[in-house]
């Protein structure tokens, strides 16, 4: 069977030719003679699997040397927890920005832990736009400002980086790290869920700046402290060991098609194809304010709602699948990451083309 194209917004697609690799190591890694989801984490070969994975990430972002870059467990929904615990460093409270399901899951887990000062909020608006900086209404005395760079719900994407003066800026990149180039320099904390541009679900990459680690008062249990993993350079207890693995072959993926400069340029040309469509009809529909659309998840609804299950059973028959609205907003959504191809976007738009033009 032929693969489809796949706009899952997570778990989701991995790069074919990662795919094929990973299959053809699965019995034997290069002589081993087993597979990595045999081979201890503190074996050299995985140390060596390990190692090159997170020097492949340094030079893909331009990780600076005084951050530490950490492969742990426990996706974006732990270091929503982690974080406040790690850097409010004895300080009473943080700034975070609503822009979503996401940035209120974060919001709700920080409150366990600190006084949250909301510094702006797309709520008035169904969460549609990224608040523009000049409304943001930040506390000097805050231990950290945290925002959500893309929500995944609700397509809304942070097009700019927040200024945040002396204040560390924590950010929540799951679903767009490694699709736009970053300037981690600008950041304390950078943290990301693997399973929608890097590897399968079970990783979460976090990029942490030294002086803020080991900081934490009062000092954190040890799995929940980032300054053990820093100490056991992510191997304190057994790691996602094949996660790491998959995530270090789409790295190497990244660097043989050109990078992340490269790889911005293809999610440019892929939403344009998409948000473009968008624009010249009226039997569907984006909310999202043009400026803050997101490049890696589309949502989009049908003028009539009653089509919905038969536009999904036409993708599926054309060969593309998990284009289902998350349950919340409804509609639909597609999730065109890095592994999505152009042609598969090029796909979805003569099918909506179609399916307008037969229903309309």
């Amino acid at each position: 069977m032929a693969r489809v194209f796949n706009f899952s917004a997570g778990p989701a697609a991995l790069p074919e030719e990662v795919l094929k690799q990973a299959a053809e190591e699965m019995v034997d890694w290069h002589g081993s003679g087993q597979s990595v989801m045999e081979m201890s984490h503190r074996g050299k070969e995985f140390i060596a699997i390990a190692q090159a994975a997170e020097a492949d990430l340094r030079e893909l972002m331009g990780i600076p040397a005084n951050y530490k870059v950490l492969f742990l467990q426990g996706g974006a929904s732990l270091q929503f927890e982690m974080i406040p615990i790690n850097l409010l460093r004895g300080k009473a409270s943080a700034d975070y920005v609503h822009t979503g399901e996401w940035a209120k899951k974060a919001i709700k887990a920080a409150k366990t832990f600190c006084n949250v000062n909301v510094a702006a909020s797309a709520e008035d608006k169904s969460f549609t736009y990224a608040p523009a900086q000049a409304d943001w209404k930040l506390n000097k005395d805050a231990a950290y400002v945290h925002y959500t760079a893309n929500e995944t719900i609700g397509g809304v994407e942070f097009n700019w980086v927040p200024e945040t003066g002396d204040v560390p800026l924590v950010c929540d990149m799951s679903s767009n790290i490694l699709s736009r180039a970053v300037d981690v320099s600008r950041y304390g904390l950078i943290y990301a869920g693997a399973q929608k541009n890097i590897g399968p679900a079970g990783l979460t990459i976090v990029i942490v700046r030294d002086d803020l680690v080991g900081k934490a008062v009062p000092t954190p249990p040890a799995m929940l402290n980032y300054q053990t993993h820093v100490d056991a350079e992510s191997m304190y207890n057994t790691p996602p060991t094949y996660a790491i693995y998959i995530a270090g072959l789409v790295f190497q993926w990244l660097k043989k098609n050109g990078g992340v400069a490269a790889m911005e340029q293809k999610n440019i040309e892929k939403a344009g194809l998409l948000y473009n469509y968008l624009e010249t009809t009226d039997f569907y529909r984006n909310p999202v304010a043009k400026a803050d659309r997101s490049r890696m998840n589309v949502p989009f609804t049908l003028k009539d709602a009653g089509l919905d299950d038969e536009f999904l059973k036409g993708a599926k028959a054309r060969g593309m699948v998990q284009l289902k609205g998350h349950r919340s907003v409804g509609g639909m959504r597609a999730s065109i990451y890095n592994a999505m191809p152009v042609e598969g976007v090029k796909a979805l738009v003569d099918y909506m083309k179609e399916f307008a033009a037969s229903k309309g």
